[in-house]
């Protein structure tokens, strides 16, 4: 049995050893660096709430990557999650070939985080790219993607949206549980697509489009790639959202006291967010055997 025992504890060692060395040991450094002023040339000195003080009094860039990020994330969230469940509906019909169809959506997902789409998203809309190509033929102007600040973010914005897979994966498998028969019970009642959709697969799916709304919105809050590589934070920091404002502090200005305090705001307001989500869930999640009307 002890023989067992520690066999199991060598096969869980490989994550154990991760999680700590990876996850649990930064986790706790960056909160006590976020007390200090520290560079990577010379020993932390503890300032207290310094940092933080300065965050919301002193730095206008702060205040600005934070409105920024948080109208990317109010923007990007439900607009993935719509497209993810509109792909994943139209994907549960059974129609010939689904199972390529399923493939090429999913498709997306895998690359959409990688430097090489985001370069090439880059030049697709770049001023000769091929969105303005498209738009000169069809007797349109071309339009500046990324020399606006509005059309910028929102050039960021569908590239999150593309990368609505794995997303749909999961509403697809939700999809697919649903009991036939209540469906078949509304139609013989007169029951619309659109009333069937409403009030029966709607409700019967709501815990996976809790959890998809969660997961989507931490990530989102953690984006780096696409505005690093696509606008770098511009024009005029209208793609400037947090985790560059955090990079840049930490490996350009090798602020790392004051880049931690940053990444601590933003886990603290990930953290809020997600319990208002559970909170509000208790209105408009439904469980199997859940009682409320």
């Amino acid at each position: 049995m002890n023989n067992n025992r520690f066999l199991g504890l060598a096969y869980l060692s490989p994550f154990i050893i991760g999680l700590l060395v990876f996850t649990a040991i930064p986790f706790v450094a960056s909160f006590y660096l976020s007390f200090t002023k520290y560079s990577l040339m010379s020993p932390s000195k503890w300032v207290g709430l310094e940092n933080y003080i300065d965050l919301f009094t002193n730095d206008r860039t702060f205040r600005k990557s934070l409105s920024v990020t948080l109208i990317y994330v109010f923007i990007t969230v439900p607009l993935k999650l719509a497209f993810a469940l509109f792909i994943a509906v139209i994907l549960n019909y059974r129609l010939k070939m689904i199972n390529f169809f399923r493939t090429a959506y999913y498709v997306p997902s895998i690359l959409g985080g990688s430097i090489a789409i985001a370069v090439l998203w880059r030049y697709i809309f770049a001023h000769e790219g091929l969105v303005n190509m498209v738009l000169s033929a069809v007797g349109m102007e071309p339009v500046n993607w990324f020399g606006d600040p509005t059309n910028a973010l929102f050039t960021i914005t569908l590239l999150r949206c593309w990368q609505f897979g794995s997303a749909m994966v999961i509403f697809l498998a939700a999809l697919q549980s649903v009991d036939k028969s209540l469906y078949e019970a509304a139609r013989i009642d007169g029951a619309g697509p659109w009333h069937i959709f409403r009030y029966i697969t709607l409700p019967l799916i709501t815990p996976v489009i809790f959890f998809n709304l969660i997961m989507q919105t931490v990530q989102a809050f953690q984006e780096f790639n696409g505005p690093y590589i696509i606008t770098q934070g511009g024009p005029l920091k209208s793609t400037y959202l947090l985790p560059l404002y955090i990079y840049e502090k930490a490996f350009k200005s090798f602020d790392m006291g004051y880049a931690s305090a940053i990444a601590w705001v933003l886990f603290v307001i990930i953290m809020i967010l997600t319990l208002i989500a559970f909170w509000s869930s208790k209105k408009w999640v439904y469980y199997a055997g859940d009682k409320r009307s």
